[in-house]
């Protein structure tokens, strides 16, 4: 059974017990859905990400039984891909109860598709169930669903009682909903490794293809486990892992949804190794849905882990695997395997290989010059690279701690991790404070000129994300009474058009007349409110929160006009490229 036709086949079976089916989340979470998990996440890392409101009893508007195919993105794994089962962009199967069915159907409903949907063997079937665990109090032994599995015929033998790390799932950060899962393992037929070989050693005899998770609490950012206004069931299946045993593969890469990629690698590898062609085709299939939702290569936030992926993927590449073929060979295999069940990205795989291809050439002029640099390091060191050496071949040469750590073992040297950690942690520091500084208003002075300007970036901010869309956020500014400088996230240069509309746009509010008020209201408020605002920066315990109108607010230093009509004509004189992902605007007010 292909990965396309299991996807078909259960969404088939859920849509008849009632379920109704619901399109793919972005893989970059919604406002909405970071508020409610109470923490900022890069990424849609589960099905049920996206349904956090929901899950804590918000009404959908699809009813209570929801099913999909949602796209998901994982990093926390990213050190074991490579081998059979991790991968960062992965599809999962879910289906979900908002307060209505609970343990006995969502185990009896997992049971009938994995045997007679699917046609698995129920005696190779193992499950695992929550058995307490000291960091969860007041909550014990899941015996109801060790009963339910015993009811339709698991035998003892074949359920295991595992803690926390293996059978609690969430919260999605450090709060939100969470519960006791009942996690499903089909035996692969590999041997034990020992005589304590279970369900979720990872040793690959036992594959994970289904996990129930019970959410019935909610945890609060004091650690405390407080019931949820309702009980909530959350089915997760990976497509590729269930693909795999479907097909009698001890590996997800050996799948029709990797095979064509790894195979190109191996045939056009003059070093071919297996770990490191997985890498690679892992790497780039996540940077093709990241580039497909707008992301491009930066030093921050989902940025960096494109940048990340791309960069380590080329350095395999071209280091270790000797691939004489270009990576954007890989990317149109992807884009051809998926586009059936994601149409949009035939429109967008242009704009893909370009995002991709761009920051594979970045990489690559900057490489050379690093690893001569690497050689120079490595000839003057005592068998270790410090860490003060390697945080400056990636901060300067783009030579990530992975490739490092992969050179230095070619020299028989090793990297001070714990140094290399050390000084990254100072870089954070020192970035977090020129942020902090530029986030108070990156002032010249504070003149009426400069107060008109710091209240006009207000409006831009709020225009170029109205104009072109929501991934538009500020990265800095500079102020003078004389012209305003302003910084923004967007990867394509501004055409006459929408320069166009961004000035007319702040031109009508300005003729507007808008009143520009303050409150003050705690960060979580603010949030709340919709305010925009360096969230992943510290703030005191009250902030300041300036509205224009209705029309923009943010959480701001000051100062501002009272209102808008005092501004001026506002004119943009000028739109530049800042650096990969970032733009900026120059402008004036007359």
């Amino acid at each position: 059974m292909t990965a396309k036709e299991l996807k078909e086949k259960y969404l088939k079976f859920f849509e008849s017990k009632g379920h109704k089916i619901i399109p793919s989340a972005s893989l970059i979470p919604s406002t909405e859905v970071e508020i409610a998990g109470t923490q900022k996440v890069l990424f849609t890392t589960a099905g049920m990400h996206p349904l956090i409101p929901y899950l804590l009893g918000k009404e959908h508007v699809a009813g209570k039984r929801l099913v999909n195919v949602q796209k998901c993105f994982r990093t926390d794994d990213i050190g074991e891909i490579g081998d059979s089962w991790h991968l960062t962009f992965f599809e999962m199967l879910g289906n979900w109860s908002l307060g209505d069915y609970w343990k006995k159907e969502a185990i009896e409903w997992s049971l009938e598709f994995l045997t007679k949907e699917l046609g698995l063997e129920k005696e190779k079937i193992y499950v695992s169930v929550f058995g307490g665990d000291p960091e969860i109090p007041g909550v014990g032994v899941d015996e109801e669903s060790v009963l339910i599995w015993k009811g339709v015929g698991i035998p003892e033998s074949k359920i295991f009682r595992l803690g926390k790390l293996d059978n609690w799932w969430g919260p999605v950060g450090e709060s939100g909903p969470c519960g006791s899962d009942a996690e499903m393992f089909y035996d692969t037929g590999k041997p034990k490794h020992g005589r304590d070989c279970k369900p979720g050693d990872n040793c690959g005899k036992y594959a994970e293809i289904w996990n129930d998770v019970f959410m019935e609490f909610n945890k609060t950012a004091d650690g405390k486990y407080e019931p949820l206004k309702q009980k909530n069931v959350d089915t997760g299946m990976g497509v590729e892992r269930t693909a795999a045993v479907l097909q009698g593969k001890d590996n997800v890469y050996d799948t029709e949804v990797f095979k064509p990629v790894i195979d190109l690698i191996e045939n056009k590898s003059r070093n071919f190794n297996l770990k490191d062609a997985r890498i690679v085709a892992d790497h780039i299939k996540g940077a093709v849905f990241l580039a497909a939702e707008g992301v491009e290569p930066s030093n921050k936030d989902q940025g960096y882990i494109l940048r990340r992926l791309i960069r380590r993927a080329t350095a395999k590449a071209r280091y270790s695997l000797e691939v004489d073929f270009p990576l954007k060979d890989i990317i149109e295999i992807y884009v051809g395997i998926y586009k059936g069940n994601y149409p949009d990205l035939l429109g967008k795989s242009e704009k893909i290989k370009d995002t991709i291809v761009k920051e594979i050439d970045q990489f690559n002029r900057t490489l050379n010059l690093g690893i001569v640099e690497f050689h120079k390091i490595a000839q003057g060191s005592n068998k270790i690279i410090s860490g003060r050496d390697a945080f400056f071949l990636q901060a300067t040469h783009g030579l990530t701690i992975d490739f490092l750590k992969d050179l230095a073992k070619e020299e028989n040297l090793e990297i001070d991790e714990k140094g290399f950690d050390e000084e990254f942690k100072k870089h954070q520091e020192i970035s977090r404070a020129g942020l902090e500084k530029k986030f108070a208003g990156g002032l010249a002075d504070q003149s009426e000129a400069t107060t008109k300007g710091h209240t006009v970036t207000h409006l831009l901010h709020q225009a170029l994300r109205t104009v072109l869309g929501d991934h538009v956020h500020q990265t800095g500014s500079n102020i003078t009474p004389e012209r305003i400088r302003f910084d923004f996230s967007h990867g394509e240069k501004l055409t006459d058009e929408e320069i166009k509309k961004v000035e007319e746009l702040i031109n009508q509010k300005i003729k507007e007349d808008l009143p520009v008020t303050k409150e003050i209201m705690s960060l979580e408020e603010a949030k709340s409110s919709g305010a925009m605002g360096l969230f992943e920066e510290k703030y005191g315990d009250k902030v300041s929160v300036y509205s224009v109108g209705s029309f923009s607010k943010e959480v701001c230093g000051g100062p501002h006009v009272e209102h808008t009509g005092q501004l001026g004509e506002f004119k943009i004189v000028k739109e530049e490229a800042l650096g990969s992902g970032q733009r900026r605007i120059r402008a004036v007010l007359e």
